[in-house]
């Protein structure tokens, strides 16, 4: 009699089960016995590597400990050696100091020009184009012939003039070297726009002198090759100057001390002063203590010395005065801008006259600026730009004046005006103000 097949298949299943389970259960268990040997072998390595960190910090901390006791014992050896009494010598005579300079850096500074044209850099200009650089950037002061505008220096003229009372120095008179000529205009011309002419510049603008005081033709051009040809007219009028032979031994025998002055006085003042303005660099102003009394100085001393008045101590009156005072506020701060304005103007009194009695000079006079047309003052030979603007029909208003006043080549290219413009935006306001004080006629 035949078995069910549910009695055959059953138990054979039930044994290929149990085998599953055995063979899992001994992967699982290899499994985790790998995962726990790797687990521990790092855990020796991290233990290994912590044992050389403290190894290594012993180390550093024993040679720190070692250095600082050098070091303590240096500071100990210096505190008890004794002083040196004579400077140690130097090396080769020198100071062992800086450092030799660059052939660059020296030829930044070497830039005097000798007599026979030495230190000259290379370049050429004519009359033609200095005549027009001297109209643009010197006839301001010089005029446009180098004929010289009020108090400026005349640059042409004077032959025949160097041996009466008061000779006209010019630099064809009396100049006997063009080196001279060339080395000032270059470095200090125009003046309050010093060091900004080219080398090409420069020689056009002395060919122009050159033929201002007929030392050459019109179509001359004068170039560092050139440069030593030409002849200065009063190039033999100087001697040799011997004194170092001749007096020099004398001026430093002992002073006798004797039959001296009693009194030593000052007899003027200086035109110009250097100015430093606050934002910076270095402007020519004029001196405002040029009229104020000169002291004299003796063995006691000064003659005098200027001083501040004291300040009054304030009345019944002014203090009853006091609200009124208040509703004027407005008024005196005007008069306070005016006032500075005037200080201001200084800058400009060597061109410019306002007030009563003004009169142009180097520039035109200036009342009645504010609404007036722009070059338009009569018996003024102004600049082409000028008169183009009055062509315009521009006119001057507070807005026009101050942006002219703070760039004057840039608001008005082509201008002769040389004055390099304000800085500050109070000077600006300050002289406008002070400026729209004087009406026409003034």
């Amino acid at each position: 009699m035949s078995k069910p097949l549910s009695q055959i298949f059953l138990p054979a299943f039930g044994g290929t089960a149990l085998a599953l389970s055995g063979a899992i259960a001994l992967v699982n268990r290899d499994y985790g016995q790998d995962r726990i040997e790797t687990l521990e072998a790092g855990l020796a390595a991290a233990r290994n590597e912590a044992r050389a960190a403290q190894t290594a910090a012993g180390d550093g901390t024993a040679r720190i400990a070692e250095l600082e006791t050098l070091v303590a014992e240096a500071a100990a050896a210096s505190r008890s050696a004794p002083i040196q009494a004579a400077a140690a010598p130097l090396p080769d005579g020198a100071f062992g100091l800086g450092r030799e300079a660059h052939p660059e850096e020296i030829a930044a500074w070497d830039v005097d020009v000798l007599p026979d044209g030495r230190g000259l850099p290379p370049g050429a200009g004519d009359v033609e184009t200095g005549e027009e650089l001297f109209a643009e950037s010197c006839a301001s002061c010089h005029g446009d012939f180098a004929e010289g505008v009020g108090n400026w220096p005349v640059l042409a003229g004077g032959f025949d003039t160097l041996d009466r009372e008061d000779p006209v120095k010019t630099v064809g008179s009396y100049w006997p070297y063009l080196s001279t000529a060339w080395d000032y205009i270059h470095r200090s011309m125009p003046f309050g726009e010093a060091g900004t002419l080219s080398a090409d510049d420069t020689y056009a603008i002395v060919a122009y002198i050159l033929y201002s005081n007929d030392l050459v033709d019109d179509d001359f051009e004068l170039s560092d090759a050139n440069f030593a040809q030409v002849e200065m007219h009063n190039s033999d009028g100087f001697i040799v100057d011997d004194r170092p032979e001749t007096e020099y031994p004398a001026w430093r025998a002992e002073p006798c001390m004797q039959e001296c002055k009693d009194e030593a006085r000052i007899t003027m003042r200086s035109v110009f002063l250097v100015g430093t303005p606050p934002e910076g660099g270095s402007e020519s102003i004029p001196n405002p203590n040029r009229d104020v009394a000169l002291p004299s100085f003796t063995a006691d001393g000064p003659s005098f010395i200027p001083a501040a008045a004291p300040a009054e101590a304030p009345t019944a009156a002014a203090e009853a005065a006091a609200p009124a005072e208040v509703e004027t506020a407005d008024a005196d701060a005007g008069d306070a801008l005016v006032a500075a304005g005037e200080q201001v103007f200084r800058k400009c009194k060597a061109c410019h006259q306002v007030g009563e009695g003004a009169v142009n000079r180097s520039g035109p006079h200036l009342n009645g600026l504010l609404g007036r047309e722009m070059g338009s003052v009569d018996g003024f030979k102004y600049s082409d730009v000028f008169r183009a603007a009055q062509a315009e029909g521009r006119v001057w208003d507070e807005a026009a004046l101050a942006e002219f006043l703070a760039k004057p080549r840039a608001y008005m290219p082509g201008t002769k005006m040389s004055f390099s413009g304000l800085r500050s935006e109070e000077d600006l306001a300050a002289i406008s103000a002070y400026l729209a004080s004087f009406g026409e006629g003034s």
